[in-house]
């Protein structure tokens, strides 16, 4: 597929590994783009019953990479218009997806990145991982779904509550609170996964695909609030205080734009 995103099929499942751990999987265009294909090859093969995204790594996906929208920083708003729109097709083409699918969550989820967990069917998720904004500390307006599906799940008040203060949701509270189906431990993780998507492929198809699109709710509006936070995202990041907050973050981060490096 590509060194971004790896492609594998296990008979009816397709298994789909975001690879790009150096970084954290953090979201670039070109890993946004290759996973968008990906889920255009699986929509299009009808043998195709279930997905697992998983995660190389430490980290599941830290969000948008920080050193991209440093490195765009003369048509930050372009860079930003572009990379929000393509996580927001990822999304859409996830929940557009016939068959479910199923995301085993390790380690870190930050920003934008959360998009990927939402638009899922299953979520399983390790003991130490977690979710968390930082939106109000970097100075961007929220995406991936943080204001068009979270409050969905968990309620207005207490996404309210993770944005306002940039609450850390645990792996606990993640199942407690309807994000995750269950936790799993970390070496269980990608098993356990696999297994539960054979298990969905050995159903009748007609009845998840039925179930999957009874469960999804009004598409036409999600897409609508989504594009709302791509909108709001972009005039935010052009703001003297974005600008502001990625330089302190990067300072944070001890990154060194020149070799393009973070250190966690």
């Amino acid at each position: 597929m590509s060194q971004f995103i790896l492609k594998e099929r296990q008979g009816a499942v397709v298994i789909l590994t975001l690879n790009r751990p150096e970084r954290h999987n953090s979201l670039i265009p070109a890993l946004l783009a290759n996973l968008l294909a990906a889920l255009g090859d699986v929509q299009a093969n009808p043998e195709v019953r279930a997905v697992v995204l998983q995660a190389e790594g430490r980290s599941f996906s830290t969000g948008g990479d920080v050193l991209g929208f440093y490195e765009h920083l003369d048509s930050i708003q372009a860079y930003a218009w572009e990379i929000v729109g393509l996580l927001n097709r990822v999304m859409l083409a996830m929940i557009d997806l016939p068959c479910p699918i199923v995301t085993a969550v390790q380690g870190t989820v930050t920003g934008g990145s959360l998009g990927l967990v939402l638009a899922s069917d299953i979520v399983l998720i390790a003991p130490e991982a977690s979710l968390t904004p930082y939106y109000g500390l970097v100075g961007f307006s929220p995406d991936g779904g943080w204001t068009a599906m979270l409050p969905d799940i968990i309620g207005v008040r207490r996404a309210a509550g993770v944005l306002f203060l940039n609450q850390t949701i645990s792996a606990q509270e993640a199942v407690s609170w309807g994000i995750a189906c269950r936790m799993v431990p970390g070496e269980e993780l990608r098993s356990e996964a696999l297994a539960a998507a054979q298990k969905i492929s050995g159903m009748k198809s007609g009845t998840i695909r039925f179930s999957k699109k009874l469960l999804e709710g009004d598409r036409d509006k999600l897409a609508e609030r989504l594009e709302s936070e791509r909108q709001f995202f972009v005039e935010q990041i052009a703001t003297e205080e974005a600008g502001e907050g990625l330089s302190i973050f990067l300072q944070k981060m001890k990154v060194n734009p020149s070799q393009a490096e973070i250190s966690q």
